[in-house]
């Protein structure tokens, strides 16, 4: 009988993921420098990706505050919890990368929305639709 998930323990990637947040707990770099050495750790095209996300959330909600979250570029509001990420496909080897929100966003509509969104590429809309996302997301 092979092993069941639970068994077999985390991935690599979840470990380094795992000790890239207790590096953070412990970090005294500000914000950016942390995005700014998370991205260079990129590949081209999600660290393309990557920077702008970076430009579009602080030139919407240059309130929240600049921050890795497991190792990935975040943002968080004045209390210190992350409203958005940004998750690279490299990261996990998946084939896309991530534009996620968490609990604090105020995204609700109805009874279900979505809250990570997949991204290959960014187009102009794509952009446009990211910041909209972004100002829902912060209540303006």
């Amino acid at each position: 009988m092979s092993p069941t998930k639970q068994e077999q323990g985390f991935t690599a990637e979840e470990k380094a993921a795992m000790k890239a947040r207790a590096k953070e707990l412990k970090a005294t770099e500000d914000g950016e420098t942390a995005i700014a050495q998370a991205l260079t750790k990129m590949s081209p095209d999600d660290r393309a990706i990557g920077e702008r996300i970076n430009t579009l959330v602080r030139e919407t909600a240059p309130e929240l505050i600049p921050k890795t979250w497991y190792g990935m570029p975040a943002y968080a509001n004045k209390d210190g919890k992350v409203i958005c990420y940004f998750k690279n496909a490299g990261k996990f080897k998946m084939r896309y990368s991530e534009l996620g929100f968490n609990d604090a966003a105020s995204l609700d509509e109805g009874s279900m929305w979505p809250i990570v969104y997949a991204l290959t590429k960014l187009t102009k809309s794509d952009e446009a639709r990211i910041v909209q996302l972004v100002k829902q997301a912060v209540g303006a």
